[in-house]
Parts: C-alpha cells; sequence; structure tokens
C-alpha cells in the first residue's frame, strides 16, 4: 500500500517536469508562431492543431518530405520524443 501511496504521490511531479520540458523545448517555436503557438502574423498558427498533425508535421521537416525555408533546419535537431512533447504542448494551448 505504501508503495502505491507513493507512486501516485510522485505522479503530479512527473508530469510537471514533462510540462516544464515541454515548455522548454516549446519556446524557440514561440519566436515565429507566437506565444503559445498562436501566430499573429503570416507564420502559420499551431496552438490548437491535433498532437498527431503536429507530430506528423515535424517529422516529415526533420525527414525533408515536407518543403520547407527553416523547419527542416529547426526539425532535425528533435528526437522523436522530443517531437512528441512539442506536438503534446501545442495541442493543448
Amino acid at each position: 500500500m505504501l508503495l502505491l501511496s507513493a507512486s501516485l504521490a510522485s505522479a503530479p511531479a512527473v508530469q510537471a517536469e514533462e510540462l516544464s520540458r515541454a515548455a522548454l523545448l516549446s519556446a524557440s517555436c514561440e519566436g515565429c508562431h507566437g506565444t503559445g503557438g498562436r501566430s499573429p502574423g503570416a507564420i502559420p498558427a499551431i496552438a490548437g492543431k491535433s498532437a498527431d498533425y503536429l507530430r506528423e508535421a515535424l517529422e516529415s521537416f526533420r525527414a525533408g518530405e515536407r518543403e520547407a525555408t527553416v523547419m527542416g533546419r529547426h526539425a532535425t535537431g528533435y528526437s522523436d520524443e522530443e517531437i512528441r512533447q512539442i506536438a503534446e504542448y501545442f495541442s493543448k494551448q
């Protein structure tokens, strides 16, 4: 019972750590896509898009399958897990 209580108590801490990591990774995206992914200009808004859509887009940029000026270079630096975290983060904005 004690082990179960300890693991349940640590769940929010793990979620907060992942959120912090996702927010940190996503900060560079906000330079072009706007705060929270809400672009005020010509760059596409990414806030609220589905996590699957965002993940697939980032993976396509990374693989060079989707044409882009800057996004291919950005996406190349992210691991699969980092792409998942970024996609989840912006899908919840």
